[in-house]
């Protein structure tokens, strides 16, 4: 019987255009998703530009007349203006997996173009409204941090670090996700927003550290998959490397048995999965390379 030998995978296509009217139609959605998940009074401290009232009080010389208050002025006789209660800026941390296994792909894209498109969206949704954004990448090996920065020096370094791509095959650390997170937890003082994109292959011990950042801020996991690693096709005899650990393994996938067991696994590891991330109440959503992932990201959000 003929051998057939899993191939490299292609070269990263990238995660296609982003356009930025998605973009300004996603920051609303954010919005709401950080309102209805942080805990606590978001008020920032003192008055300023906004859209809850603080005050009504008398002009005085000096004062913006943009915010006479027509109402007030007409029943006093006299002209007052709104003071409002500042927005509070939001910091966005992004947990970044550079492991091996984003390395993978069989569609339109690879696992890692995948999140690095998610990356980009989230990281220039973080930059609006006077926000910062930061990044963990972990799964190489030594982590990758790059501190909150706000407007373009913090897109710039974002983009440099992507550029850099995923860690080379061998380098994995089945912590190296829960250390990621928790690092997190120790740098972002304020509550924000924590985005964790990942495949969330062979990691272990992160439902803790990912549940104690839940407790102070709004918690997104983005999986990241590949329709190859539901199933294996009958093709015959395969070589397969594990990218995470080096090691190879032969299988013969003509046999049924194989195939449905193999099956069996993947439900049963995605399934614990999804329980687990339901049960620390962390909004979840899965972005396949076969599909649009920017459309079902938007669909998911809205």
């Amino acid at each position: 019987m003929s051998q057939a030998v899993l191939q490299p995978p292609a070269a990263r296509q990238g995660p296609g255009p982003v356009a930025q009217p998605l973009i300004e139609a996603l920051d609303l959605a954010i919005r709401r998703l950080v309102s209805r998940s942080l805990p606590g009074d978001r008020r920032a401290a003192g008055v300023g530009a906004g859209t809850e009232l603080a005050q009504l009080r008398p002009y005085v010389i000096g004062d913006d007349v943009r915010q006479l208050d027509p109402a007030a002025t007409a029943r006093t006789g006299q002209a007052h203006v709104r003071v409002h209660v500042p927005e509070r800026s939001l910091t966005t941390w992004i947990v970044l997996d550079v492991s091996p296994s984003m390395a993978f792909g069989t569609a339109q894209r690879l696992k890692a173009d995948v999140a690095e498109g998610v990356a980009l969206v989230f990281g220039r949704l973080g930059v609006r409204r006077a926000g910062s954004v930061g990044l963990v990448a972990f799964g190489a090996a030594a982590p990758r941090v790059l501190p909150p920065r706000g407007a373009k020096p913090g897109l710039v370094a974002l983009r440099r670090l992507l550029a850099e791509g995923v860690a080379p095959d061998g380098e994995h650390h089945a912590d190296a996700l829960a250390d990621a997170l928790r690092r997190v937890s120790r740098m972002a003082r304020q509550p924000g927003l924590v985005v964790v994109i990942s495949d969330f292959r062979d990691q272990h011990g992160w439902e803790r550290p990912m549940g104690g950042l839940r407790i102070r801020h709004s918690v997104l996991a983005a999986e990241i998959v590949d329709p190859r690693e539901a199933e294996v096709p009958a093709v015959g005899h395969l070589a397969l490397v594990d990218p995470e650990t080096g090691a190879r393994i032969e299988v013969d996938t003509s046999k049924r048995r194989v195939r449905e067991r193999f099956a069996e696994l993947e439900r049963g590891r995605r399934e614990t999965l999804v329980r687990e991330v339901r049960r620390l109440r962390v909004e979840h959503l899965t972005l396949a390379t076969d599909q649009n992932w920017l459309l079902t990201l938007g669909r998911h959000l809205r």
